[in-house]
């Protein structure tokens, strides 16, 4: 079948494949960069983190070397913070080996890179035969091989690698692999695919048996965690606000976030005054939520105006015009954007 699909793929893309600018290199530290960025971020976002990340680190050297506060300033908004931590870790790696791996298995072993994100490295950069298998692979294979095992279990994992690595063009294994990806982003969507205009219609298993809307399947359903956190805005005499590094295990881990109570529901007015018995505690905001992959934070956040400085606060006193200079989830930025501007 693949003597039909590849081909029609590969000539789709040369028509109609994206613009991008990692595509314009085979520098495999640029490649890695992109396909970090890209691994829970949408291209249209991407593009600008690239370029700025890349302006700011060009090398690995560059970022190796760098403060951990600077990484994270520069990543802020993009969530999945963890992505940065481990591409710093990589960059590390790097240059204690002397340079950038040139083996699948050694490109695997760098933090933060899985198969998926190898084979792309290996594939773009140096041709070789690695299928890459991605969300939008796994749609296109399941849709256009009529593949209905559950692509979140060992067993779909195994036969969805087999079938990317048979369908895979070996002597052009990177316009193969881009031209795979761009057709699931672009022609083979999640929703509304473009069937009737798709050049593999005439041999597309689920078209023909009626059921591209339920391929791929999954097994698991991603149950959300709720989270109910309450943050105070503390300001003292000079006007100046508390922020404070979040530590390790959690959402956000070392990023910047205003004084935080985490409570098992919502806390009362009452309850947060009390925590501040010498300060002027005033209701800001309240029922602002934030989703992420499977947790739903419900935020009320207090100004607080003191009287005197508590004892004991591990963080720092900042000057408001000082506090871009600091790395903070979005949504503590949304908090501080809204009580700002009122």
């Amino acid at each position: 079948m693949n003597h039909f699909f590849t081909p029609i793929l590969e000539e789709w893309y040369e028509k109609n494949g994206r613009d991008l600018p990692w595509r314009h290199t085979c520098d495999p530290w640029v490649v890695l960069v992109s396909e970090v960025i890209l691994q829970q971020t949408r291209v249209a976002q991407g593009i600008d983190y690239f370029g700025r990340f890349l302006q700011a680190f060009p090398t690995p050297e560059a970022l190796a070397s760098a403060s951990e506060d600077q990484v994270m300033l520069l990543w802020k908004g993009l969530g999945y913070y963890s992505r940065a931590r481990n591409l710093q870790k990589a960059a590390r790696q790097i240059v204690e080996q002397g340079g950038f791996p040139k083996e699948y298995k050694q490109v695997l072993q760098l933090a933060g890179v899985g198969e998926y994100t190898a084979a792309a490295v290996c594939s773009f950069c140096y041709g070789q035969p690695y299928a890459v298998l991605d969300g939008n692979v796994y749609r296109v294979l399941a849709r256009y091989l009529g593949i209905d095992i559950p692509m979140d279990t060992g067993e779909g994992k195994r036969v969805f690698q087999k079938m990317a690595d048979e369908m895979l063009d070996v002597s052009q294994p990177a316009l193969y692999n881009q031209a795979i990806m761009d057709f699931g982003a672009m022609v083979c969507t999640p929703k509304s695919p473009s069937c009737e205009t798709c050049p593999l219609l005439e041999t597309c298993s689920a078209r023909r048996s009626g059921c591209v809307e339920i391929l791929p399947v999954k097994s698991k359903t991603i149950r959300i965690r709720h989270r109910f956190l309450t943050y105070f805005l503390l300001t003292d005499s000079k006007g100046r606000i508390y922020i404070q590094r979040r530590g390790q295990g959690d959402i956000w881990q070392g990023l910047y976030e205003l004084y935080c109570h985490e409570t098992e529901q919502k806390m009362t007015h009452s309850e947060a005054a009390a925590l501040f018995p010498n300060g002027e505690v005033l209701e800001s905001l309240s029922g602002i939520t934030h989703q992420l992959s499977h947790q739903l934070l419900h935020a009320d956040c207090y100004l607080v105006r003191l009287q005197a400085i508590p004892t004991g606060l591990p963080g720092l006193w900042v000057e408001r015009e000082k506090l871009q200079d600091y790395a903070v989830p979005r949504l503590v930025e949304r908090l501080l954007e809204i009580i700002m501007s009122r």
